[in-house]
């Protein structure tokens, strides 16, 4: 951005800031912070500010909480709010009348952000449902479904750092959005820049809708339609300790607990990150994922000789466990093994029912374990793969509904859970219900949770992964590193390049690939057809490459007169974050032997960023 746009757009970003009045006067600091930066002559961080507007992709926005279009602000707020209601009164049929659900958690800002969104729809003639109080985020597309709303927006950036906020849109299948909405809402904020005064005092409810706790309640009785043993878990052997990592999803779960029949004695409670903090003081990263967050929980359950412990991001719509084995030790449980779990239990639960095997449905993201595949296999149900995020994975549940199946159950590796068929996006609360009544059916029987999975990997076949990412702050070179992997030149603009000119590698490690698809530009080595199109969608804002190398007769080190075994298949995907300056990558190995398993995993794994990203050669961070 030249000096004199940069200066136009820091003049109509004062022209339109306001200090707003309510509850207290507020946004006074993002005036000031540019006001200064102009004093200061700091360009630099001005361009940083202004020289692109904060992206409306994935579900939405998400950044930091500072001033400027690029970052998260009651004037980006108010922007998005216009563009998105502008949008779907052209799209969505009735829509001003089936109105918009409004949710928010505990972050800074977050309740003012949820004011403000509800005032700029009040205003334009909406119905507004305004969720009272803190929600856990799967609370707005389930009231949305329960009201029949056009719209829901959960003010939550997840698992985030606590600078960050974000806004959460739901449609009007009260699913993620997906393209082309994302972009028409997008093109509709850009269309909806001008912020008048009165935008800044929004309107309080008129109509008197207090129906958050009815709505609660609703949320509570499909959870409880979930338990297969609410006679039996009053029962319950087991204590759990549960962390709700500083968020809202405390009162949530417990409720859920008492919904499924488990009395409140069998929960002990990290008491340090019980109540929403958003400055989440215990962990330098609020997510259950991220190496160290459970220690607390950890240090918690040995002290009080819990053998389970149960976590929740900060906005609840996550999940994660930990088990403590007989050496002492805790094996924290992966996504894809929570899924394996939680998928074994989805196949019991519809055994139940009595209806057929073929009517199930379960689904996963590509970049996911194939472990559901292999069940969907050998059980007879049926299986999709979707793209990465809930947002393809909830329009896909949708589908499979609409051809007559049951979609019991879906997951992402990074710890997202759909059950049961009501609500179509991923639910940590419904997730952690589930798995407490799966722990204590099975300790009725003596077996712990990692002995089951054990005999799941038996019945289905041994899989095992291993995700982990390289961070690359400048995207001009991961643009370079993987336009060098896909046409062997660093120049080509994988953007705009055909597939014609791909030149994807053969092999890794010494390895022949067996399938390479690339998302990106929109290659299936294993589709038919001169133009090898791929099933999944393609997206040009985005790198996504994925391989396979295939079972193989390899010889067993150390066998006798060069005895055979059969190989091990590796599957995996290296993709950019949308969110994050990461390159990422997601392997698996699946075979009959484990040791084998576990050496060609890594094998592949050290070659992926030696051979194909050259991270030390381009200067990439290891976590």
């Amino acid at each position: 951005m030249d000096s004199a746009k940069l200066d136009q757009a820091v003049q109509d970003w004062l022209r339109l800031d306001r200090v707003r009045t309510f509850p207290t006067p507020s946004n006074a600091t993002t005036r000031a912070e540019i006001e200064e930066l102009v004093s200061s002559g700091d360009t630099a961080e001005l361009q940083k500010r202004f020289s692109h507007r904060i992206a409306f992709g994935t579900a939405g926005l998400r950044g930091a909480m500072q001033a400027g279009p690029a970052h998260m602000n009651d004037l980006t707020i108010l922007q998005a709010s216009q563009g998105l209601a502008k949008y779907a009164e052209e799209t969505v049929q009735g829509a001003k009348v089936r109105g918009i659900v409004v949710g928010h958690d505990h972050r800074h800002n977050s309740a003012q952000f949820a004011r403000l969104t509800a005032g700029v729809f009040r205003k334009r003639g909406w119905k507004v449902y305004e969720l009272q109080g803190l929600v856990h985020t799967p609370m707005v597309p389930f009231s949305a479904k329960q009201l029949n709303a056009a719209l829901g927006v959960m003010i939550t950036a997840s698992h985030n750092p606590a600078k960050d906020n974000g806004y959460k849109v739901y449609w009007e299948n009260h699913i993620q959005i997906i393209p082309p909405h994302d972009s028409g809402i997008a093109r509709a904020i850009e269309e909806s820049l001008e912020v008048d005064e009165e935008a800044w005092t929004p309107p309080a409810a008129s109509d008197g809708w207090n129906g958050t706790e009815d709505l609660i309640q609703q949320y509570m009785d499909v959870v409880a339609s979930l338990s297969l043993h609410k006679e039996t878990n009053a029962k319950c052997p087991l204590l759990f300790t549960i962390t709700p990592m500083h968020g809202v999803g405390l009162p949530f779960a417990l409720r859920a607990l008492d919904a499924f029949g488990f009395p409140r004695d069998k929960v002990s409670i990290v008491a340090e990150q019980a109540s929403p903090d958003p400055d989440f003081p215990t962990v330098r990263f609020p997510n259950p994922e991220e190496a160290g967050a459970l220690d607390l929980a950890l240090a918690h359950a040995d002290r009080v000789g819990s053998t389970i412990v149960l976590a929740n991001d900060p906005d609840a719509d996550r999940f994660c466990a930990a088990e403590k084995q007989q050496d002492g030790e805790w094996m924290v449980f992966t996504g894809d093994q929570l899924g394996a779990l939680l998928g074994s239990w989805a196949i019991e639960r519809h055994r139940q029912t009595g209806a057929p095997i073929e009517k199930l449905a379960m689904c996963a993201s590509t970049v996911s374990s194939k472990m559901l595949e292999a069940m969907a296999r050998k059980e007879g149900f049926a299986f999709r793969e979707t793209l990465t995020g809930f947002k393809w994975i909830g329009n896909e549940l949708q589908k499979l509904e609409d051809e007559g199946f049951t979609p019991l159950f879906a997951y992402e590796e990074a710890i997202g859970f759909a059950n049961g068929t009501t609500i179509k996006d991923k639910d940590g609360i419904t997730a952690l219900a589930l798995f407490v009544e799966m722990a204590t059916a099975l300790s009725r029987f003596g077996k712990p949770l990692s002995v089951h999975l054990d005999s799941l990997y038996y019945e289905y076949g041994y899989h095992a992964t291993s995700n982990s990412y390289f961070i690359c702050r400048d995207p001009a070179k991961t643009d370079r590193i993987f336009s060098q992997l896909r046409f062997g030149n660093p120049d080509t603009d994988s953007s705009t390049a055909p597939a014609a000119l791909l030149r994807l590698p053969t092999s890794l490690a010494g390895y022949p690939l067996t399938l390479v698809r690339d998302l990106t530009v929109g290659y299936d080595s294993s589709a038919p057809g001169p133009a090898h199109a791929p099933r999944l969608p393609v997206d040009r804002g985005a790198h996504m490459v994925q391989f396979a190398l295939g079972s193989m007769e390899e010889e067993e080190e150390g066998a006798e007169g060069g005895e055979r075994r059969d190989g091990v298949e590796v599957m995996g995907t290296v993709r950019t974050s949308g969110t994050e300056p990461k390159i990422k990558f997601y392997l698996e190995a699946r075979g009959k032997n484990r040791v084998f398993v576990r050496q060609k995993l890594v094998k592949v794994r050290e070659a992926l960023g030696r051979e194909w990203l050259r991270a030390d050669e381009n200067g990439l961070e290891r976590p």
